[in-house]
């Protein structure tokens, strides 16, 4: 047995110990709130590894979004509108080539082209086009996706941990208000004795 092995097994057995220990001065409230702590950091741990595989699968599916996406250039068939923004899009009618080379018409939204905001008609504008050669909203680079995926993660994590901090906390007040009872109703027992004259 190596010393890395026994160390986890002495770990380990100090752990079971302090949980299921026969300590006189534990009381079962107190054996209750250890079990609690180790099963709460069991599902952090567990809420961890979503989180991890929540990024990957985030950071996966927008690289495969972006890969069917080519760049092009659209020219504006009107002039673009001179607002926009995510409560109101703004629209303008262009004028483009597909994937396949015909040329297509429709419309560009502030989404898709924010390029078009004030932009007079004829102006040249860079989409970002589907496979079937409809303009979509410019795919981040890489390092947006990475963010994004750190954040996706980091949010399931961090929200794992609030709950499970309050989760916590609750257990905890709870188990402090049958310590406080217990120990009122012991000293209700010997304050008396301890505490008249003789």
């Amino acid at each position: 047995m190596n010393v890395e092995t026994r160390g986890a097994t002495r770990r380990m057995s100090r752990l079971v110990r302090w949980l299921a220990g026969r300590n006189a001065l534990r009381r079962p409230v107190d054996r209750i709130e250890g079990a609690v702590l180790v099963a709460l950091s069991a599902a952090f741990l567990v809420a961890v590894a979503v989180a991890s595989v929540l990024g990957a699968h985030t950071y996966q599916s927008q690289r495969a979004a972006s890969v069917g996406l080519r760049p092009a250039v659209a020219v504006l068939v009107q002039a673009g509108p001179f607002y926009g923004g995510p409560a109101h899009l703004g629209q303008a009618e262009a004028r483009w080539r597909d994937p396949g080379g015909g040329e297509q018409s429709g419309v560009l939204t502030t989404a898709t082209a924010p390029g078009i905001i004030g932009a007079p008609a004829g102006t040249r504008i860079p989409v970002w086009l589907d496979r079937s050669g409809q303009p979509v909203a410019s795919p981040g680079g890489q390092v947006a996706m990475i963010v994004n995926a750190l954040a996706a993660g980091a949010a399931v994590a961090g929200g794992a941990g609030i709950a499970l901090l309050i989760s916590y906390a609750l257990c905890r007040l709870a188990l402090n208000r049958r310590r406080l009872a217990a120990w009122e109703s012991a000293w209700s027992l010997t304050g008396p004795r301890w505490t008249t004259r003789q």
